[in-house]
């Protein structure tokens, strides 16, 4: 596989996109991405064939089991896992919620666990209620309020012998730093303790390989992706087999199956599948495996959205009034400001007006933007996906100057 990183076509990549012909500028990828035409075909495919409940000894059964078994192979083909440790869900909250109260059961009081300011509150607010359960102690990471970067070394200092998990974003849905997972994992494993990366708003943008950032839990989403609004939980297959959910008698014990309750939205998974497919074949036709298609086109978004954000950015600071937080030197490409004299509601919905889609508000991110005095109104944040181009971001940037 060559290792020069390859261009997007990025026109083509956007007629991919029937939305996109309505003529607006999405800008509001950081809270959901639109789907391309095979994602929906998808679904609507696995509507139109026979598709019926699992395990059952005709087609339509056999076709549900054929689709649960495709989206756990595409997953683990999007992050490096094994297809036997991916646990579908509806989504990284719901996911994250149900682990901590799964991992909460081998904690006693006085033992550890480390969250940071960063997060999404999402992999924030249900550890620490886990932890209050259970009586065990929140230790929590700060962010450099300059910056927006979330030194390192403090982890050398928060993380003992007693943590017994450590809970961090790859990256922040609003300022777009990206902590150095793999050193805080290290020193997490060092001492014995789990690690639970939340990595919603990396996988989009970057390529991802859970073995060398040392999660031993990574919760993605696939509607930030491309695809259906469903979520997935990878973990090593032996370290799920350590747990026991609840879950109903009849129900499989087999890893992964018990810990999904119930019967999947069958259709769904065939739309994550084909969401990665689309991300596997955005940097064009390539050899080797999915895997090594994945990590070519991931790379070429990586460096394409870099080149167009620091566009956005640099025009963003040339403009009086406005005041941009984060600056990270490793960050997803995503923009949260705002505008001296305006309240972030207004900015965005004078944007919405002009045809720039962009969000106000925490974004739930609510320990960052209140540690920056940012609440209870928050910031306008405006982000990139791979299908945006110049125009958006010069449309975005021309409704700025004239509020």
């Amino acid at each position: 596989m060559s290792t020069q990183t390859p261009e997007l076509d990025t026109r083509a990549i956007r007629a991919e996109f029937p939305a996109l012909a309505d003529g607006r500028a999405y800008l509001d990828a950081a809270a959901g991405t639109q789907t391309p035409e095979s994602v929906i075909s998808a679904i609507a495919g696995a509507y139109r064939q026979g598709l019926s409940n699992t395990d059952g000894f005709f087609p339509s059964s056999r076709h549900a089991n054929d689709l649960i078994a495709e989206c756990r192979q595409a997953v683990a083909d999007l992050v490096g896992g094994h297809p036997t440790g991916v646990v579908m869900g509806p989504s990284m909250t719901a996911l994250t919620y149900k682990f901590s109260r799964l991992l909460a059961r081998e904690w006693s009081p006085g033992e550890e666990i480390v969250i940071s300011r960063l997060e999404h509150d999402g992999n924030f607010r249900p550890w620490i209620q886990a932890a209050s359960a259970t009586g065990a102690t929140v230790r929590v990471a700060e962010v450099d309020p300059d910056t927006g970067e979330l030194p390192t070394e403090q982890y050398e200092h928060l993380v003992g012998p007693r943590t017994r998990l450590v809970a961090v974003t790859a990256a922040s849905n609003v300022l777009g730093t990206r902590p150095d997972i793999a050193r805080i994992a290290a020193i997490a494993h060092r001492e014995g303790a789990l690690t639970y990366v939340d990595g919603v708003h990396a996988t989009p943008h970057m390529p991802v390989d859970v073995q060398r950032l040392g999660a031993d839990f990574y919760v993605t989403s696939a509607y930030k992706w491309c695809g259906p609004h469903v979520a997935a939980l990878v973990a090593a297959p032996e370290l799920l087999d350590r747990f026991q959910p609840d879950k109903l008698l009849p129900a499989s014990d087999r890893v992964p199956d018990r810990y999904q309750l119930g019967t999947p939205p069958l259709a769904d998974y065939a739309g994550v599948a084909s969401a990665v497919e689309h991300l596997a074949g955005l940097a064009g036709p390539g050899s080797g495996s999915r895997r090594d298609r994945i990590l070519r086109a991931m790379a070429a978004v990586e460096a394409s959205e870099e080149r167009l954000f620091k566009v956005l950015l640099g025009a963003l600071l040339e403009i009086p009034g406005i005041s941009v937080f984060g600056r990270a030197l490793r960050r997803a490409p995503t923009a949260y400001f705002r505008v001296s004299g305006h309240t972030p509601d207004d900015v965005a919905s004078r944007l919405a007006a002009q045809g720039v889609n962009v969000w106000s508000g925490d974004n739930y991110a609510y320990e960052i933007t209140r540690a920056l005095g940012l609440q209870p109104q928050g910031a306008v944040r405006a982000g990139l996906a791979h299908y945006n181009d110049h125009s958006d971001v010069d449309r975005l940037i021309s409704g700025l100057q004239g509020i």
